[in-house]
């Protein structure tokens, strides 16, 4: 059990790399040909809809992270009554959901030309909303059962098909942008790559679990088992409203400013996809052991759940910590290579978002253990504090502060849940640590992160070269190795860095052993 957990989750792990550098490659080179043949108003456009859409999502309510919760067991011990009846259940709302989000998107569809405002796009801009419209409703309908891949730490098969979709997809892409410069094809050929791939994974899903493939005979699902869903999902209301509001007001706020606008969009968009991008790669690193966590917490050894933790928190931040640098030395390079020098931002801007995207990385441990252990509904109303806060915050700061201030707000706002609900609700709920011990990590784990990026942004800055290119290579180089090799100095002391050579001698042993047979 415990050696399956272990190589699922290096599975997992691995595939997800692998797959997001795939998507970040192709995502780039179909971006660049976007915008450079679109423009940055079409750019601006898809920022927005994508926002608009991540709000009508609220409808799903958090069903599906309640759902995979409560597969874990089932899957564990092969309860495949059970099974049967959650994917049903998960099949039933999904659909629902799916139904909920189109009357909502046509509800919207009458105001979309006011909240995108003046642009000179010649195609209509309702038409364009309802095709994104149409591909949120399309995935509702087709993903419920995902969740039993999710569950059986098999995320590396979504991530493999996944890859290969978005190459094809890519390329079609590029070509019907090239050739046609239609931006309508574009939205078409998106939904139909869309609806492909998740018919491909559930043919793979009904071949390898082909108990699920007729839920007719399914037996009705335990009362307290759909009681405790609800209660969780009333929960995963106010996350999943706090959730856009903190991270999907983004665009809308920028484009209803007077000072910004949808250009302004278009071009945050860039930087947005950046780390967007190199956020997804190494945050589903942490995001693929959701599932073997899930089985750890089962087991109820809490000083083992710590150690878990705390080895995944060192993990954590040296990934982020060398993310963040690298973000910061290289995107301004990238960025004129990729799409010319006047899609630059500010200075303020850039390191308003690295902060930004450190702050949201060291959330990935604690979140994987809050989805984990199934806290929804305890910290329900903390959401909308933190929701509150950045909304609040990010329309003052942007007065004052133009486009970084929105993301100040943002950063703001995640101050508070490292001070308050994390603490709370999962060192000391979930794994019955203290609040000094809690602190104690992510202190020391920020003020290595500091340190790091102070020296390294300094070497950077001093290594100035006219040749763009080499400034690139130069910057890749530098980040490469020195945040690396001063966190491993630094983690070199800790006892967290003991298990994972202790996890790697014991894989090392194992494959060794099998060699020998």
């Amino acid at each position: 059990m415990k050696h399956t957990r272990t190589i699922n989750s290096i599975k997992n792990s691995l595939t997800s790399t692998m797959v997001y550098i795939i998507t970040i490659f192709m995502g780039f080179v179909s971006q660049g040909v976007f915008i450079r043949i679109l423009g940055a108003e079409y750019n601006g456009i898809k920022g927005l809809f994508s926002n608009i859409l991540s709000m009508l999502s609220i409808a799903d309510l958090g069903f599906g992270s309640a759902i995979v919760y409560h597969l874990y067991k089932p899957m564990a011990e092969k309860n495949i009554s059970q099974i049967k009846s959650l994917v049903k259940y998960y099949k039933n709302i999904y659909h629902a959901i799916a139904g909920i989000i189109f009357i909502m998107g046509i509800i919207v569809l009458p105001f979309i030309p006011n909240i995108v405002g003046k642009v000179s796009v010649p195609e209509n801009i309702s038409l364009l909303f309802f095709l994104y419209l149409l591909s949120t409703v399309f995935s509702y309908l087709l993903t419920y059962k995902r969740s039993v891949l999710y569950a059986d730490q098999k995320n590396y098969v979504i991530n493999s098909i996944n890859s290969i979709f978005v190459i094809l997809r890519s390329f079609i892409q590029i070509a019907i942008i090239t050739l046609t410069r239609n931006f309508i094809a574009y939205l078409l050929s998106q939904i139909i790559f869309a609806v492909l791939e998740n018919i491909i994974i559930n043919i793979f899903i009904n071949k390898n679990y082909k108990y699920i493939t007729n839920l007719s005979d399914t037996q009705p699902m335990d009362s307290n088992l759909k009681k405790d869903i609800i209660i969780k999902v009333k929960g995963l209301l106010f996350h999943k409203i706090a959730g856009f509001i903190v991270m999907g007001t983004d665009n809308i706020i920028i484009s209803m400013s007077k000072n910004l606008g949808v250009v302004i969009v278009g071009m945050y968009a860039n930087y947005n996809m950046v780390i967007g991008q190199i956020q997804s790669l190494f945050g589903n690193i942490i995001n693929s052991l959701t599932a073997s966590v899930g089985n750890l917490l089962i087991e109820e050894d809490k000083t083992k759940a710590r150690l878990i933790f705390k080895s995944m928190l060192l993990l954590n931040s040296w990934i982020f910590c060398f993310a963040t640098i690298s973000i910061y030395c290289m995107i301004e390079p990238f960025i004129k290579i990729w799409l010319g020098e006047e899609y630059l931002l500010s200075e303020l801007v850039l390191i308003t978002l690295v902060i930004n995207l450190y702050v949201q990385g060291m959330r990935k441990t604690t979140m994987t253990f809050k989805e984990a252990a199934g806290i929804f509904y305890e910290d329900r109303f903390i959401p909308l504090i933190e929701a509150l806060i950045n909304l609040g915050a990010s329309l003052i700061f942007v007065q004052k502060f133009g486009l970084a201030g929105v993301f100040m707000g943002t950063i703001v706002s995640n101050i508070f849940l490292f001070l308050y609900s994390y603490p709370k609700y999962v060192y000391k709920l979930v794994l019955d640590g203290t609040y000094n011990e809690y602190f104690r990590l992510h202190i020391t784990h920020g003020s290595i992160t500091l340190i790091i990026c102070v020296i390294v942004a300094y070497i950077s800055k001093f290594l100035t070269i006219p040749n763009v290119w080499l400034q690139l290579i130069l910057n890749g180089i530098l980040c490469l190795i020195f945040p690396n090799i001063l966190y491993l100095l630094f983690a070199l002391k800790m006892p967290e860095f003991k298990f994972y050579k202790d996890k790697l001698k014991h894989i090392l042993k194992i494959k060794e052993k099998e060699n020998e047979r």
